[in-house]
């Protein structure tokens, strides 16, 4: 299976590159006030306002540095009615991809309840890799308030 490796800090994740529809450059993201704690706000996917989670906020409360190969990783998510809208993900050193077996994964041994979206891990010569499960990066009341029948659009690749 492909995977889309990028960086929170200096560790390593993965994301399932066949959950992942585009990856853009870092575009200007409008600020949402009062926005949970690594919610960056909304940015424009061709006419259309998408919200964006800063991963490394979410993790470590700090945001992502601006960098040449910081993106926004476009995913699909499914609301709490089962319907998909398109999310992106702030993450830095988003450069490359790596093909692994996901039964080589394995369970860390550690579970964070307050972060559900961690997986297995994989080792490789440059160290650990974990997998980043996109579905479980929103808890329902934040999913709720991002994916409202207001702000639903239907994805369009182009």
């Amino acid at each position: 299976m492909l995977f889309l490796i990028f960086k929170l800090g200096k560790d390593r994740y993965a994301v399932e590159a066949n959950r992942v529809l585009e990856v853009l450059p870092l575009l200007a993201i409008k600020r949402l006030p009062q926005a949970p704690r690594g919610v960056a706000g909304i940015f424009n996917l061709r006419g259309h306002p998408v919200p964006a989670l800063d991963l490394n906020e979410l993790a470590f409360g700090q945001p992502a540095r601006e960098r040449l190969s910081t993106r926004i990783i476009v995913v699909m998510h499914a609301d709490s009615t089962g319907r998909n809208h398109p999310l992106g993900l702030i993450a830095e050193n988003v450069t490359q991809t790596v093909r692994k077996n996901p039964k080589d994964f394995v369970d860390p041994g550690v579970t964070i309840a307050r972060a559900p979206y961690l997986g297995p891990i994989v080792m490789d010569a440059d160290g650990p890799i974990q997998w980043l499960n996109s579905q479980q990066l929103l808890p329902p009341p934040i999913r709720d308030l991002l994916f409202s029948e207001a702000t639903s659009l239907t994805y369009e690749a182009h």
